[in-house]
């Protein structure tokens, strides 16, 4: 078998697979789907499927990664044979990466438009509608976000060219404790602002009466979103994870991480979209306009204004790697094709959706069915269908197809580890994790 590239440490594996989540998935969607969704009602849907459901699904991939050293579509062709119906789940996941990487980076290119518009200081003096207004003309400009995107995917191609150690896990371990230190202070702020009190209650006090099939399929959604679930991202991490290293502790670990991120999103966000007196369901302007407020209120805050654009650039672009990496690995062992030609196609390709997703924002555009743009069309399809899919057949693979003794082995490092939940962790995956997905499916349908 060729050999292939594993993560350097513990400390890289759970840095680049967080990176999949302390980007966009928290920092941008999550606030978005809290605010539309209840707040606090959605927050405690969303924590509860992360840590239970998450974290078992994550196992689950990364039990199929480490196990077969291979990409999503190959680990199952070595687990069942050369033909097997498993090998769908496979496809699933690639498709569902380069579906997610299209419309990621539409958002991603904004992220790299404001870090400009910081740079140029253009958010100084501007009251909230002026700020609205310059979120509206940047997403609608006939061509500066499509030269924003492409300018994001290329970087992507760049890191994804240089290879797991060198390229990955390198700036994962470097630039997300970064960001975390700013989203701290940025929290402190927001805490501080008129009106804190009443964003802080609509987060953290639910109200149980609004949970439905809706906000039970979001959370999930969210959760597998923000976990890099379902888009064969953690198959493929899964593969470069060392014989030696603890899946179980790394698993928690990002888990914890990720939840963490999303509440201190929510708290940067909604005491101070309260106090501007912006509608917590705004949606995507949510980030793009309440956070430069937030800014123009601080000591310093052009300063603080460009580094968080800085690196929320570079979390978005550890989210980007992971979703590239899915494509470069397939492309790399199931077409033969070397990394940087993988990583150059795989962007190409993703280009043509991508752009799509991105010019759907403008007024009058084609690009809209049944009264939705492209790009939610595609945000929906992923987060509310195929993830929660995928996650679906890939835990009934591991608790019902798989051999018991080989999840286990992978669990315990191949006995050289004392796991003593393994069993629980193996009850979860074969019983609690698909009851869960299927019963958040079946409230939805309800729901409509």
């Amino acid at each position: 078998m060729k050999q292939r590239e594993n993560f350097g440490s513990k400390l890289g594996i759970i840095m680049a697979t967080a990176g999949s989540a302390l980007g966009l998935g928290n920092i941008y969607r999550f606030p978005c789907e809290a605010g539309a969704n209840g707040g606090g009602a959605f927050l405690i849907v969303y924590l509860a499927v992360a840590l239970l459901v998450g974290t078992t699904l994550m196992l689950s991939e990364f039990i199929i990664g480490r196990r077969s050293h291979s990409n999503p579509i190959g680990a199952f062709r070595v687990l069942e044979g050369k033909k097997n119906g498993w090998m769908s789940i496979g496809w699933l996941g690639v498709v569902c990466a380069f579906l997610i990487l299209a419309f990621y980076t539409t958002v991603a290119g904004w992220t790299l438009g404001y870090l400009g518009k910081a740079a140029a200081n253009h958010f100084a003096g501007n009251d909230l509608a002026q700020i609205q207004e310059q979120f509206a003309a940047f997403t609608t400009h006939p061509w500066l976000p499509v030269v924003c995107q492409l300018a994001f995917l290329a970087l992507t191609a760049i890191v994804v060219a240089r290879g797991v150690k060198d390229g990955i896990e390198k700036w994962s371990k470097i630039l997300m404790p970064l960001l975390l230190v700013i989203m701290v202070v940025l929290c402190v702020k927001s805490l501080t602002m008129p009106g804190a009190a009443e964003g802080m209650r609509f987060f953290f006090k639910p109200d149980f009466s609004k949970i439905n099939g809706h906000v039970l399929i979001s959370a999930m959604g969210q959760s597998f979103f923000s976990l890099s679930i379902g888009m064969g991202a953690l198959i493929t991490y899964g593969s470069y994870i060392g014989a030696k290293d603890n899946m179980v502790s790394s698993s928690v670990s990002v888990v914890l991480a990720d939840t963490l991120v999303a509440v201190l999103a929510g708290i940067i966000i909604f005491p101070a979209a309260f106090s501007f007196g912006i509608k917590p369901e705004a949606g995507a302007s949510l980030v793009f306009t309440t956070l430069p407020m937030v800014f123009q209120q601080m000591t310093g805050g052009y300063f603080f204004c460009l580094i968080f654009f800085v690196l929320l650039v570079i979390a978005t672009l550890t989210s980007t790697i992971s979703l590239l990496e899915v494509i470069v690995a397939t492309a790399t062992e199931e077409l033969k094709l070397s990394r940087t030609k993988a990583a150059v196609l795989g962007s190409l390709v993703t280009a043509v959706i991508g752009l799509l997703a991105t010019l759907s924002f403008r007024t009058g555009s084609p690009l809209h069915i049944n009264g939705k743009i492209f790009f939610d069309i595609l945000d929906s399809a992923t987060a509310l269908y195929l993830m929660p899919i995928g996650g679906l057949l890939i835990v009934l693979f591991v608790g019902w197809r798989m051999k018991k003794a080989d999840a286990i082995d992978e669990l315990t490092n191949g006995g050289t580890l004392r796991v003593g939940i393994r069993k629980v962790i193996y009850y979860l995956i074969r019983y609690m994790a698909p009851v869960a997905i299927l019963v958040i499916f079946i409230s939805q349908l309800v729901g409509d």
